[in-house]
């Protein structure tokens, strides 16, 4: 294996590790396994790791400005969780006309707005949609359909919105305006069959983008044109999602899912590679 890239220790693999959160004020990172379901988090200063299992599909989690709570996307919507007292609060859900959806991937825009995907579960159907949740807990259903609607980043200065159809094997770019409204929605990036689906991405401190391969055993950096850069092997078929972390902000982790891969040995590993460049400060949903 490149030395350039670890496998952070720990006893289980992620069936479907997705959703990777940096949280400076508990120096953690977190992260979730969809199918398990579980959440999960990695201590950065001790290495220590934990989990703490969920009754439903838990689709991403990200922090709360100002607080020590969370928001989270579930297979029945957005809810809120305190990891300390253990509890979760239902919110509401934005598809009941689909009940065999889940949410898919989410991320915070500059103006602390969540951009949460979703899909239908079995993905036997394109009934997923791109949804914006308000820092006062109203949301929004912003753009459909999708096949698997994924991988949610913004471009350096907050003004475009990337987003993929992971079914469609396609990264969109939508210009994103100050009140929340998207316009211009086109392809900026198509992937080829050999490199597999695109999944989840993040944005780097230069404006490039980082996209993760299932089914493409690799992650590409991408400049702002959608002119591929770098790739990255890694050890594992299904790479799913990423970001940096750490006081630096420069150590990227990767994570996959061993789904569909059991005999691979680092299938669903949480992955941490030294790639030379620095992510963005991480948001906080403003709500």
């Amino acid at each position: 294996m490149d030395p350039q890239i670890r496998i952070v220790a720990r006893a289980e693999r992620d069936r479907l590790g997705e959703g990777p959160v940096w949280v400076p004020e508990r120096e953690r990172l977190f992260w979730v396994d969809i199918e398990a379901p579980a959440l999960r988090w990695l201590d950065l200063a001790s290495g220590a790791v934990g989990t703490r299992p969920f009754s439903e599909p838990l689709g991403w989690i990200i922090p709360r400005a100002g607080r020590r709570d969370f928001i989270v996307g579930l297979k029945s919507g957005f809810a809120v969780f305190d990891l300390e007292a253990d509890r979760l609060t239902p919110i509401g859900d934005p598809e009941p006309e689909y009940p065999d959806n889940r949410l898919n991937d989410a991320k915070v825009d500059v103006a602390g707005r969540i951009w949460a995907g979703s899909m239908h579960e079995a993905e036997t159907a394109v009934s997923g949609a791109l949804h914006r949740l308000d820092p006062d807990l109203t949301w929004r259903r912003m753009d459909g359909a999708y096949g698997v609607a994924n991988g949610p980043t913004f471009s350096l200065d907050g003004r475009i919105l990337y987003h993929s159809d992971s079914a469609a094997r396609t990264v969109y770019a939508l210009d994103l305006a100050g009140d929340g409204t998207l316009s211009g929605k086109r392809a900026f990036l198509r992937f080829p069959d050999a490199w597999g689906w695109p999944d989840g991405m993040t944005t780097d401190a230069e404006g490039c983008l980082w996209i993760a391969h299932w089914g493409g055993a690799r992650i590409s950096r991408l400049d702002p044109e959608g002119r591929l850069m770098r790739a990255i092997a890694l050890p594992a078929p299904n790479i799913t999602s990423c970001a940096f972390a750490g006081a630096g902000l420069n150590r990227l982790f990767v994570t996959s899912a061993s789904r569909g891969a059991e005999h691979v040995p680092a299938a669903g590993a949480l992955f941490e590679l030294d790639v030379g460049v620095r992510g963005l400060p991480p948001r906080a949903f403003g709500g």
